[in-house]
């Protein structure tokens, strides 16, 4: 038997989350994160869990053949950095990262600190190239 997946999708206000967890420039980074989440998605953030900001649903499959809905774009601010997800599903992952500015990146994800230390555009390109890989690659 699998065990019980703990991120799941909640009820929970994204924008008090925010307001809670991101201030002044973070929070004004989330904000910029979530417009092109919205906009790569057509739809709206749901909190998955108490610390991931989610945007429309995919099935994944584990190994044991079960399968849970999972966000095809998320982010989350965390301490150090606010944590994009799922950026791997672009097929221009690496070129893009090359040209996204000051950043971190592993397993995927993408850390990043500033506002001022990205390519926007650049951003709004990788998160929308892997939003339509990622949903490429699924039956919906």
């Amino acid at each position: 038997m699998a065990a019980e997946v703990k991120t799941k999708p909640t009820n929970a206000s994204v924008t008090a989350f925010l307001k809670k967890a991101a201030k002044d420039k973070r929070l004004e980074l989330c904000e910029t994160i979530a417009r092109i989440m919205a906009k790569a998605t057509g739809k709206k953030p749901v909190m998955w869990g108490t610390e991931i900001v989610g945007y429309d649903t995919y099935p994944i499959v584990y190994a044991d053949g079960h399968t849970e809905q999972w966000p095809v774009a998320a982010f989350s601010p965390r301490k150090e950095a606010v944590v994009i997800y799922g950026t791997r599903a672009s097929p221009q992952y690496t070129a893009l990262l090359k040209r996204l500015g000051k950043h971190k990146a592993g397993s995927g994800c993408v850390y990043i600190k500033s506002l001022a230390d990205i390519d926007v555009k650049v951003l709004d390109e990788l998160i929308a190239t892997a939003v339509k890989g990622r949903l490429a690659r699924v039956k919906r």
